[in-house]
């Protein structure tokens, strides 16, 4: 008899039919109901015995209402991490994200579709980072009068992205001196990502202003405020309806919060951000979020990136009680389709 976690072979199964079962039906599940389907020949008696043993050891739960039991955020844990087979996504899923998730789509377009195609797929929520581009390799400056010392700043990034702002200049500048100012910023920084060019951007005004030559220093003085640090960009979120179903399980006044929440995006951001350090499919189940507030669900999600280079993070929120197996795959998929599309 092999053991994980300390739990023999048989209470293993007990515990994946009773989880599966109630992410199926979402009611308790008792012995009589595990004894008809797990492929362990038991007594029932020797069923409740071993559910016993499982909520004594923290992995099920018995509501008052009812003698079967449910899985408890421990449970899922293990459930996740060892018994679960994930399935791949049917023929027509596969070939819809393909189609829609192509490299001819403007980037900020590519992450609202991801978003909905995941909604669509699981019949939950989608959720998708803003792209951050302090990972974004910059391709070319322009910098273009606009009178009243106002500057337009035109930045392209990855060859096909363009980012527009306007900034005030000290002093009023020529054409000619913003196009040399741009040629000598595209000439020095490109290819860097915006996070390195702040940087070398800083010391360069800190060590050598003195040393500078005029088109040098122009170029500095107006980079300093054209690369300045952005606002949060926040998410696109699709489906928001689908999370509906929590109701039933953690009331209207949880599920208020959850949509508050998601409205100011500020605690969900943070929780994405953590997961840029993750290069595969990542899942927050219950409490193991930190926040109150997503105690009754699960988020499942995966980096996407740029040329090798993690940019945003893609996901689903559901439920705990979630059909993981269906889910971890299409995030997973997902997010290597944008990032194709995306490269």
């Amino acid at each position: 008899m092999t053991e994980k976690n300390n739990i023999s072979e048989r209470a293993l199964a007990i515990l994946k039919t009773i989880i599966e079962r109630y992410i199926r039906d979402g009611q308790p599940v008792g012995s009589k109901i595990i004894a008809e389907e797990s492929a362990v020949a038991l007594s029932p008696a020797t069923i409740r015995n071993i559910m016993s043993d499982l909520e004594e050891a923290g992995y099920l739960h018995s509501p008052h209402t009812s003698a079967g039991r449910i899985p408890t955020v421990q449970g899922y844990r293990l459930f996740v991490d060892t018994l679960l087979t994930t399935q791949p996504l049917q023929e027509f899923q596969l070939r819809q994200l393909k189609e829609k998730l192509h490299s001819n789509a403007e980037p900020s377009a590519l992450v609202e579709t991801a978003s909905a195609l995941l909604s669509n797929i699981t019949q939950l929520a989608g959720v998708v980072t803003v792209p951050r581009r302090d990972h974004a390799l910059l391709r070319q400056v322009e910098f273009l009068p606009l009178g009243q010392n106002r500057i337009l700043v035109v930045l392209v990034f990855n060859d096909r992205e363009v980012q527009n702002r306007i900034i005030y200049a000290e002093k009023m500048l020529s054409a000619s001196e913003l196009q040399q100012a741009g040629n000598y910023l595209t000439q020095t920084y490109a290819g860097k990502s915006l996070a390195e060019i702040r940087q070398a951007i800083l010391q360069s005004m800190q060590t050598d202003r003195e040393n500078m030559r005029a088109i040098t220093q122009t170029a500095m003085n107006i980079a300093g405020k054209a690369f300045e640090d952005e606002k949060e960009q926040g998410y696109v979120l699709a489906g928001e309806a689908n999370l509906l179903t929590l109701a039933e399980q953690a009331g209207i006044d949880r599920l208020r919060s959850l949509f508050e929440a998601l409205t100011q995006k500020r605690d969900i951001l943070h929780l994405l951000d953590e997961c840029l350090r993750n290069d595969g499919v990542k899942i927050f189940i219950g409490q193991e979020s930190g926040y109150e507030v997503l105690d009754d669900c699960s988020i499942v999600t995966a980096p996407y990136s740029v040329e090798g280079k993690i940019i945003g993070v893609l996901g689903v929120i559901g439920p705990t009680r979630m059909p993981y197996e269906r889910v971890i795959a299409a995030v997973d998929v997902t997010a290597k389709l944008l990032s194709a599309a995306l490269s």
